[in-house]
């Protein structure tokens, strides 16, 4: 990967001081990759459940940001640059996206010279990415055909213009609820490259260590909304060599090419389904799959190279410590429990079969079969846990680490 060292050096300068980090542990920190685990977006209804997220310069130096949306099944759909002058924050509705067709605007200072598109502030840089001239890099409002065709693929549904189809088949009778997450990496150039595409896309990245954000999912009809930081993802280029785990593992070939710190493998969490939090709990999951994925004949229901996926552990223990073992699910606990998509809403009452009203579970995400860029099981994983009270109020935040994807942990010994 070819690297601004200059670059990266006045980043690491620029946030020497109160910002501290350990790599490997993911912290709210400045970052060169953020990360949206899981997004809703009711396309039937104006007041709906909707995603709302941001993406901010820690920096007073000006940089390049690419966003990718990914469906449920991780087949990345729709790319996008968002250029941000020093210390700006861009804020993006995924249905004024997704509904409308409007991408935000933004555009550096060869492109908005008289900064009527991205004003600079007067403590902010503003300079010319020469490659964001022409279209499509300017983000022009999408067509109504390829609208139609996003609509589909994040609904489970057969895409109108290509006849397959890309996410999970999740939405009943005629509900439209698009389903997925996004990335967002620090890039040198506009391009239309994703990830997947790593001798293309690998090139772009840089290490500057200055993006930070947040996430809102709302629902007026509901009255209710959650939200919490981004997934903050650290560069550190001298950090890791080949073999080793990083974010975007899958994509190079387990080259480390990326420099991207891994997610964990293995979380706890709380869970209440009952009291107060009477709407119960479920968990916003994003799983790291094996491997690029490609949109899918409908007939299946999900990429043939890795659908379902599975689970190493889900011990679900009661507030007495005991934990659920086989015939204290209702029905059948099925072994092991699975968490079938890259990324999800899932209940603990309902899809991971807790027994218990209150308690704690533990989940191992990792892989019972191999990943190929590794050649072990240790995929990574982020979960958020989302607590309800029917409508009144809720909560959301992210859960506890107990791992990394370098230092997996084993599973729990079960009597």
């Amino acid at each position: 990967m070819r690297r601004n060292p200059g670059i990266a050096l006045a980043g690491l300068l620029a946030l020497a001081g109160p910002a501290a980090a350990t790599i490997g542990t993911i912290d709210n920190v400045p970052a060169a990759t953020l990360m949206l685990p899981y997004f809703e977006v009711d396309l039937n209804n104006t007041e709906g459940v909707n995603t709302l997220f941001s993406i901010n310069n820690s920096a007073a130096t000006a940089v390049l940001a690419k966003v990718v949306v990914w469906s449920d099944q991780s087949v990345p759909v729709l790319n996008f640059n968002v250029y941000l002058t020093g210390y700006d924050v861009q804020t993006i509705n995924m249905r004024d996206i997704l509904g409308l067709g409007n991408v935000p605007r933004t555009a550096s200072d060869g492109q908005d010279p008289s900064d009527t598109i991205s004003p600079q502030g007067p403590l902010s840089q503003d300079i010319n990415f020469a490659s964001c001239t022409q279209l499509p890099f300017t983000n022009p409002a999408i067509s109504s055909s390829f609208r139609e065709h996003l609509q589909a693929w994040l609904t489970g549904r057969e895409s109108p213009a290509t006849h397959d189809c890309a996410g999970a088949k999740k939405n009943a009778g005629g509900a439209r609820i698009a389903r997925g997450y996004i990335t967002v990496d620090t890039v040198s150039s506009c391009d239309i490259f994703f990830p997947g595409n790593w001798a293309t896309y690998g090139p772009t990245l840089t290490d500057q260590n200055v993006l930070w954000g947040d996430w809102f999912i709302v629902n007026p009809g509901e009255n209710f909304a959650q939200g919490d930081m981004l997934v903050h993802i650290e560069s550190c280029p001298s950090c890791f060599v080949a073999g080793d785990h990083t974010f975007y593992g899958r994509y190079n070939s387990g080259t480390a090419d990326d420099a991207r710190e891994p997610l964990p493998t293995t979380w706890a969490s709380r869970y209440l389904n009952g009291g107060p939090f009477n709407g119960g709990t479920s968990m916003l999951i994003w799983r790291e799959g094996n491997a690029s994925t490609a949109a899918y004949p409908c007939a299946l229901q999900g990429p043939p190279s890795w659908y379902p996926l599975d689970t190493k552990q889900v011990l679900i223990f009661d507030e007495q410590e005991q934990p659920a073992l086989a015939g204290d699910c209702p029905g059948t606990c099925p072994d092991p429990i699975t968490v079938p998509n890259e990324a999800q809403r899932v209940s603990v009452a309902d899809d991971l079969l807790s027994p218990f009203n209150f308690g704690w579970i533990y989940l191992n995400l990792q892989h019972p079969d191999l990943i190929s860029a590794y050649g072990d099981d240790a995929a990574q994983a982020w979960v958020i846990v989302v607590m309800d009270a029917s409508g009144r109020f809720s909560v959301g935040y992210d859960v506890l680490q107990l791992d990394n994807a370098n230092d997996p942990a084993d599973p729990i010994a079960v009597p």
